[in-house]
């Protein structure tokens, strides 16, 4: 039986929540039981996320194989709970890049390239890839950006010739757009979708569904005007007023009867009836009313919070599963240096300081640190946050004053964070880093292993420095733990303090694998700290 396709495009705006929906979707197939998976197209001309700056694009979302993917996939593992691989998320800079490599090895024979047939050949190619290599009977694709973008015109064309290859029972066109609401006549306006629609058809796509993303509530009447004037049918015209509780959206798509629609239209069979009790019970701690840790979140990217949206997920899941709300103070590193911003930090009951790149910010986070060691304010270090929790111990516990990091340092006396061997001849800046999914090894009686209950588990990375060991000894005897290694007994994983209520710092992203069902151990470590540290 071929694999389903559902397509989702935007109009209108960017940001208006195509990848939720998308992932929401997908968890109603699944419920259903399908196999399903999902899949984000990217116009950028980047060959990934890797390179580019949080401030552009949110973070980077890593995956098992260690692919550098957009923070969409975040959302897809996080409400379907399935493990993507690689092929899930591609750029037109990867299309291209792969088409010239073909042309240069003479693969075209001396033909003209062009972008019909070559690149939207390419783009359907690497679509095909996901079902054959996931085994998926539908995959969900969303094309990132707006109909009308000069970036998305490939896609949407590669899209266009899918739908005829493959067999038009066996795609589905999902149109997420929006509806502004005019001040002046206190009215939400069906024009732009009209417009939106419009281009999208003028390319040979026509919707089969349009989520009209709204801050009001739709009216019968808007929607009766959007079937008419766009030639959907009613059912398949989804108002989705804006929720404040982000895992509301599934409940809200079949209360609306996306899942019953999708499943007739596409000829379905689904092996499961869905059970929406877990996730309703879920939603509904999210809207109870909660005592509340407080948690501060020292970083450099602050100001553009989706640059930690899995730190701050993986917060709220494990807040959650302890009966209680988290409020996060945002803390920028930079202002710390400067003497501002510590209020958050003092009346904070745990302090996470995430990953990060460069220098700047950096000698704030080590102040931080060091207020939660000399304070026993339970500390989370995720890569970064742990290779600096490091050094401070180093500068104030060893003395070791010009200790640092040879990324911010090469020349210091003291490298206790020092580039990994097999980084060291490295000169291409993408894609080379330790990345994805590796085992660690937790030492019995630590609090890692306290958190996680079990011997060895495996983590995804995304550094390039590690700690040196040639400072372990040194360190362990002034009370710091290796609670992680490798396997192999070179790597250290995850650090923490002999006395002190919860100073955990670890080499890998926990926050990657934090599900809504299953918060991360270390996170709900953290949490439990902050709680008895509240007295809640």
């Amino acid at each position: 039986m071929p694999a389903k396709y559902i397509f989702f495009t935007g109009g209108v705006v960017s940001s208006v929540g195509k990848g939720v929906t998308a992932a929401a979707t997908g968890l109603l197939l699944k419920s259903r039981g399908f196999r399903v998976t999902v899949q984000k197209l990217d116009p950028y001309i980047n060959v990934d996320p890797g390179t580019m700056s949080p401030y552009q694009h949110g973070e980077v979302y890593v995956l098992d194989d260690g692919a550098e993917t957009d923070l969409d996939l975040g959302h897809y593992e996080r409400f379907v709970d399935i493990r993507l691989r690689r092929v899930s998320n591609f750029t037109t800079g990867q299309v291209y890049a792969e088409v010239i490599g073909n042309e240069r090895r003479g693969d075209y024979l001396g033909g003209t390239i062009q972008v019909i047939p070559h690149i939207t050949n390419e783009i359907k190619r690497r679509i095909g890839l996901v079902a054959k290599e996931t085994g998926a009977e539908i995959v969900l694709v969303e094309v990132g950006g707006t109909v009308g973008d000069i970036e998305s015109q490939p896609f949407l064309e590669a899209l266009r010739q899918l739908r005829n290859e493959v067999g038009r029972e066996n795609v589905f066109f999902v149109h997420v757009t929006w509806l502004p609401f005019i001040g002046a006549t206190q009215e939400l306006k069906t024009k732009p979708t009209q417009h939106s629609v419009a281009a999208l058809r003028s390319i040979g796509i026509s919707p089969n569904m349009i989520i009209a993303r709204s801050d009001f509530p739709v009216e019968e009447g808007l929607r009766d005007k959007i079937a008419l004037f766009c030639d959907v049918d009613k059912r398949a015209v989804v108002p989705m007023v804006t929720t404040p509780v982000l895992y509301e959206v599934p409940l809200l798509l079949e209360k609306a009867g996306v899942g019953d629609f999708l499943v007739e239209r596409l000829g379905l069979r689904p092996s499961a009836k869905p059970d929406w009790g877990p996730w309703k019970k879920l939603v509904e701690r999210v809207k109870k009313d909660k005592p509340k840790v407080r948690i501060a979140l020292v970083g450099k990217y602050v100001e553009l919070k989706d640059a930690y949206m899995s730190v701050r997920e993986a917060v709220a899941h494990a807040a959650l599963s302890q009966g209680l709300e988290a409020e996060i103070s945002w803390v920028l590193s930079t202002d710390l240096e400067k003497g501002k911003g510590w209020d958050a930090v003092k009346s904070a009951d745990g302090i996470i300081v995430p990953g990060g790149f460069g220098s700047r910010g950096t000698e704030g986070k080590i102040q931080a640190a060091k207020y939660a060691r000399e304070n026993k304010v339970p500390y989370l270090g995720l890569c970064l946050g742990m290779q600096l929790m490091c050094i401070e111990f180093a500068r104030d516990v060893l003395g070791h004053e010009d200790a640092n990091s040879t990324e911010f340092d090469r020349s210091t006396a003291h490298p206790v964070i020092d580039l990994m061997l097999e980084q060291r001849s490295i000169t291409d800046m993408g894609g080379t880093m330790r990345l994805g999914l590796y085992p660690c090894a937790l030492q019995p009686g630590t609090k890692a292993a306290a958190a996680y209950g079990e011997k060895k588990v495996e983590e995804r990375h995304r550094h390039r420095w590690e700690f040196n060991n040639t400072f372990k000894q040194e360190f362990e005897k002034a009370g710091m733990v290796f609670s992680g290694i490798s396997p192999d007994g070179k790597l250290v994983e995850i650090a923490e303090l002999k006395d002190h209520p919860y100073m955990v710092g670890s080499q890998f992203h926990p926050e990657f694998l934090s599900r809504p069902m299953r918060p991360h151990p270390l996170f709900v470590g953290l949490v439990k700290a902050a709680k008895e540290r509240a007295i809640i």
